[in-house]
């Protein structure tokens, strides 16, 4: 079942657990986030943000594109994803065209840390550097805009568009971070990138809530504990926080519970969870992993 979270202005939807599957939607970008699984309801997206190879976050994306390819769309897909797996994820394309004697192209654009590319109109996406056992990047959306510089302020509309016309430079781009997406990495990514803790809306995993995964072990597998995001707790500025990634161990009427009793309330209060699926992969107890 599709899960949906408002966070501001933006919609983040889709479906995330830990170590199964993550596909997300963010229809105000008419961006996806991973394509661990192809979810028809936003197979019309413009750019697909991949964050790093993994089955679980990459391997539905031949699914997406034929999904594409039946209503029509015959635009290829965009898709933003770190530089290092470009040539491997087209040989995956060009293995499963073959298998579906039907061209499954995309528009790859490589990114490495640090690297920006366009995404629509003012909205630049700007690459940060993740720390899992693959090759991962963060991603954040920024709005670039205009705006007077400070000693001009006191001019009137005509006196600028004078000195404009002129050639005189009155501007000066300014960067509103709006969006960031951050999952499969260890918690250092904030440390190296703290400008991922004034995006307006972080949406970050936290793929273990409680003492059932030691941090030890989390890390290990290069995911992020709830514990570490607790000791950043006074760091967090952004308005809307949402978790996602939950590890499949979770059961999901008890997550929001785990959340009250544990975070603090000025994190509590802007933090929401994507919670995981209804179906915990079988009866039994599910297998714990470092994945989740």
């Amino acid at each position: 079942m599709l899960q949906e979270i408002k966070a501001g202005q933006l919609t983040v939807r889709g479906v995330s657990v830990g170590g199964i599957h993550t596909a997300l939607h963010v229809p105000q970008y008419g961006i996806g986030l991973d394509a661990g699984m192809a979810l028809r309801s936003f197979a019309g997206v413009r750019t697909l943000l991949l964050t790093h190879g993994h089955v679980d976050h990459a391997g539905a994306l031949s699914a997406l594109l034929g999904i594409r390819a039946l209503n029509g769309m015959q635009r290829p897909l965009r898709v933003v994803m770190p530089a290092e797996i470009v040539p491997h994820v087209n040989a995956a394309l060009e293995a499963m065209s073959v298998l579906q004697h039907w061209p499954l192209t995309i528009e790859a654009v490589g990114l490495r840390a640090g690297e920006e590319c366009p995404l629509e109109g003012d909205l630049v996406i700007r690459a940060c550097q993740a720390f899992h056992v693959v090759p991962c990047l963060a991603y954040q959306i920024v709005r670039r805009v205009r705006r007077l510089k400070a000693e001009f302020h006191g001019l009137g509309g005509q006196e600028i568009r004078r000195r404009s016309a002129a050639g005189e430079d009155l501007f000066a781009l300014h960067d509103i971070a709006e969006f960031a997406y951050v999952t499969d990495t260890l918690v250092s990514v904030l440390d190296h990138h703290p400008e991922l803790l004034d995006t307006k809306v972080l949406v970050i995993e936290s793929t273990f809530l409680d003492g059932r995964k030691s941090l030890e072990a989390t890390r290990a597998g290069c995911h992020i504990h709830l514990d570490e995001l607790i000791e950043r707790a006074d760091r967090f500025r952004n308005e809307h926080i949402v978790l996602m990634h939950l590890s499949q161990m979770y059961a999901p009427g008890e997550v929001n519970a785990i959340l009250d009793a544990r975070l603090p309330e000025g994190l509590r209060r802007r933090t929401q969870a994507l919670l995981p699926s209804q179906d915990r992969m079988g009866t039994g107890k599910p297998r714990e992993s470092a994945n989740g």
